[in-house]
């Protein structure tokens, strides 16, 4: 890859990690296995993502409607995040990597709370990329929860409903100090955002790919990358305007 190509790369990077079940089924094992099979290819794009000077990448790991499953493979969810974060974060942390959590944690054991804390605190002088965890969250929560706050804020004199606009908005979400993400990118052949930053990706450039989580390797990420360098970001604007004509 280029120069030019890296610097027209995406900054915040935005994936939906889907597939990891598939993977399992395809092999005759149970999807457990592929969850834990899915947590290299996550271990893997985390230093592509840094390597390749990505300043943010936010995961989707664990959705609002993920605690429908059957209740065996929450369970199995649930402790591999534990395991993970016991081994990881260290090694995030010597890579100069902030670790950043959103969504519902009250719905997560004490144990793991406290554990998601430890890892924020540990890295919160990292700058060398934020690694956005999304657990427990679901877009429409994350806006409903926003709004709430800014009602609380309204009804305590704080601020005037007059006042409220996008920008204002944006601050009570759970990305607020981080740019939106340039690109999503979606594994497993499903084409849809399923609850995923509802309000963040409004002008991301949306990348699907059939390849399982577990498969996801570094030419993907590159052909996603690669997609991406050859989009006109118009953001409401025509191509004219951005040409200068």
């Amino acid at each position: 890859m280029s120069d030019q190509q890296e610097e027209a790369g995406p900054q915040h990077i935005a994936i939906i990690m889907d597939g990891n079940g598939r993977w399992a089924k395809q092999r005759g094992q149970a999807r457990a296995l592929g969850h834990r099979a899915g947590v290299k290819a996550t271990r893997n794009v985390v230093e592509a993502c840094a390597q390749r000077g990505v300043k943010c990448l936010t995961l989707f790991a664990f959705s609002s409607e993920n605690w429908n499953r059957p209740a065996d493979e929450v369970s199995s969810l649930m402790s591999l995040f534990l395991e993970v974060l016991q081994r990881e974060v260290d090694v995030l942390n010597k890579n100069d990597i902030r670790v950043r959590f959103i969504g519902e944690r009250s719905q997560l054991s004490e144990r793991l709370q406290k554990r998601l804390a430890k890892a924020e605190e540990q890295t919160a002088g990292n700058a060398r990329m934020d690694l956005v965890l999304a657990v427990a969250y679901g877009g429409r929560w994350d806006i409903v929860k926003a709004a709430q706050q800014v009602a609380a804020d309204v009804a305590a004199g704080k601020l005037a409903a007059s006042d409220i606009d996008d920008t204002h908005l944006q601050q009570y979400l759970s990305l607020t100090g981080l740019s939106e993400p340039d690109l999503l990118i979606r594994t497993g052949g499903e084409r849809r955002i399923s609850n995923f930053l509802l309000w963040d990706l409004a002008y991301a450039e949306l990348y699907f790919t059939d390849v399982l989580w577990p498969d996801f390797a570094d030419s993907d990420l590159d052909a996603a990358i690669e997609f991406f360098s050859h989009r006109e970001r118009r953001f409401g604007r025509t191509g004219d305007q951005l040409g200068g004509a």
